[in-house]
């Protein structure tokens, strides 16, 4: 097995997990895996992705298939022209939050519906390792796409006026600069502003608080109502109030439902991951909404919210989801309608805290990791425990447990790329939270 070869693309250090001439064979058999004549590909700004690019476009014309290049993108653009040109397969090279000497390949296919290793990946794989490459007689060619400023003015149909916010965007060194300075205009004060595959700052995953920790102190010197971070590739987005605290992603969907659910004729379809805050969905559901929650994941997520035709989405890991993104995330989108969300709330007297404070009001574990061995039989023993001590209101049984109680609830769940057991909890009070945070921890360790 080829260690780069993950659930929901291709990602690892570069030369380690994955090599040059393995991208040039997974180039090679991609036409034939994905039946096309034609393959989209866009690229982040990270130091091997112009080495990636060279091997991974000559691989698709030795097979005979032309290659279009967009050249730099974000993640997103690769998604948004996958279907607005009709391409029947897409990769962006990008290794998304993960550190500079990391890179990868997202494979898209039709529709830019995500190949994952369930359904694609894995066939991809097994001839990677077992096949020959046989170059045609006639190769395929590479052809530029210059289609930026189509790509821009997307977005700013849906730029709103929010001068009246001071706001502070951290771009990560990231593909975020590509669009920033058009698409979010002036206004706001920008840092870490220049493309670097070095990332020098920080490294570009706003999960991690460290990587955060600039943006915080530059909104708290700027007065600033809100800051506003993008990881490396610029699918996904997230933020700080003005008082410097980092607002968990899933909080944020629930303002998504300010956005577009008074604009709906008929009952809107939201989809939300597993791990997925309960005050979020008493929040949609009070203004109308039709909650529906679902597995961890852009593999997972894209193609469910196109199966109920929902209107958008979101995980707890930043990215968005949106019906007029080709149920498709990005990061650039979401963050023009929340702040238009967010101007329209200072308008009224309110801060992005008291926003948030409305929305939430569970205490939180925030995500636990647990590195065990056997994650199936610890997932059950967790569950049995609980579920055999009092009634549960609600339960879900994909992608681990969540099981859902009157005065809280938990999700466990196996990590699909690290030997991680992941647990999140809430409940009504604090005291209750560490009350069940004990046990499970307990019960774990045992």
């Amino acid at each position: 097995m080829i260690k780069g070869f993950k659930a929901y693309d291709i990602r690892g250090a570069y030369g380690v997990d994955f090599t040059k001439e393995q991208v040039y064979k997974i180039g090679y058999f991609l036409p034939s895996l994905l039946k096309c004549d034609k393959i989209l590909i866009g690229r982040d700004i990270r130091l091997s992705s112009e080495e990636i690019f060279t091997a991974l476009a000559q691989g698709i014309n030795h097979a005979g298939c032309d290659v279009y290049d967009l050249g730099l993108a974000t993640t997103p653009m690769v998604y948004f022209f996958t279907e607005q040109y009709q391409f029947d397969a897409s990769v962006q090279i990008t290794a998304s939050h993960n550190p500079k000497h990391h890179n990868g390949l997202k494979i898209s296919t039709t529709h830019a519906i995500p190949v994952g290793y369930d359904t694609g990946l894995k066939e991809l794989e097994y001839k990677v390792e077992n096949e020959k490459v046989i170059p045609v007689r006639t190769p395929g060619k590479i052809l530029p796409m210059q289609v930026m400023e189509e790509y821009k003015q997307f977005l700013l149909h849906y730029r709103p006026d929010f001068n009246n916010m001071n706001i502070v965007v951290d771009t990560s060194n990231g593909m975020a600069n590509l669009l920033v300075d058009d698409v979010l205009g002036s206004a706001p004060y920008y840092i870490n502003h220049q493309m670097d595959g070095h990332f020098p700052a920080h490294e570009p995953n706003p999960l991690e608080p460290q990587n955060i920790q600039q943006l915080q102190a530059e909104v708290l010197r700027r007065k600033a109502d809100v800051g506003v971070i993008f990881d490396g590739d610029a699918d996904r987005v997230m933020f700080v109030d003005e008082k410097g605290k980092f607002i968990s992603p899933d909080l944020m969907i629930a303002l998504l439902g300010d956005y577009f659910i008074p604009q709906c004729k008929q009952q809107a379809k939201v989809l939300l991951d597993i791990r997925s805050s309960k005050s979020v969905t008493e929040y949609l559901t009070a203004k109308g909404a039709q909650v529906n929650i679902w597995r961890v994941g852009r593999a997972y997520a894209a193609l469910k919210l196109r199966e109920i035709d929902g209107l958008f989405g979101g995980e707890l890991a930043g990215h968005y989801y949106f019906k007029h993104f080709f149920y498709s995330d990005s990061g650039m989108l979401a963050a023009i309608l929340l702040l238009n969300v967010l101007a329209e709330y200072k308008n009224k007297g309110l801060t992005v805290s008291q926003v948030i404070e409305k929305i939430s009001v569970y205490a939180n574990s925030g995500e636990i990791n647990y590195t065990v061995t056997d994650k199936q039989a610890i997932m059950d023993k967790v569950r049995d425990y609980f579920c055999a001590g009092e009634p549960y209101e609600a339960y879900y049984d994909f992608d681990g447990y969540r099981v859902e109680f009157k005065n809280w609830w938990f999700n466990i769940r196996p990590s699909n790329t690290e030997p991680y057991l992941r647990f999140i909890a809430e409940a009504r009070t604090q005291e209750i939270l560490e009350e069940k945070l004990k046990i499970v921890d307990s019960l774990i360790r045992e």
